[in-house]
């Protein structure tokens, strides 16, 4: 004779901890903690997680830094629409700038990441005289 469950909780051979008394007891205690009556609050606290209201916002930092042999390369205009750009997203609390304004070419070919940070000039693109901390 196979067995056979009663419920899906009781999925293991404590059918103490399944017992109606002791699901009684759990509720209570939840109950009196603040979390409420079974899967009630830890559901609705999933839910809000996934909401698309708590999406990551950023910080409004509206400085933009390049290498500066990039920056050199670039027109006045080329400049002037990236910094305006990141000033926008900044001020408005966002987290990322336009795509529109993605940069191409400021890596060289077969440069690696770390190459690319730690071996550039890094300056900032709306005063190149100072470096991209400052």
């Amino acid at each position: 004779m196979a067995y056979k469950q009663k419920t899906p909780m009781m999925h293991c051979a404590a059918t103490v901890m399944h017992s109606k008394p002791w699901n009684k007891m759990r509720n209570r205690t939840a109950a009196v903690s603040g979390r409420g009556d079974g899967n009630k609050i830890g559901l609705a606290h999933a839910e809000e997680k996934r909401s698309p209201l708590n999406k990551q916002k950023g910080g409004g930092t509206t400085k933009t830094c390049l290498p500066a042999s990039k920056i050199r390369s670039m027109s006045k205009e080329q400049r002037e629409k990236l910094v305006n750009s990141k000033k926008s997203a900044g001020a408005k609390g966002k987290y990322k700038r336009s795509s529109k304004t993605n940069v191409k070419g400021a890596r060289k070919k077969g440069a690696t990441l770390r190459d690319w940070f730690e071996k550039e000039d890094w300056r900032r693109v709306d005063d190149p005289s100072k470096k991209c901390g400052e």
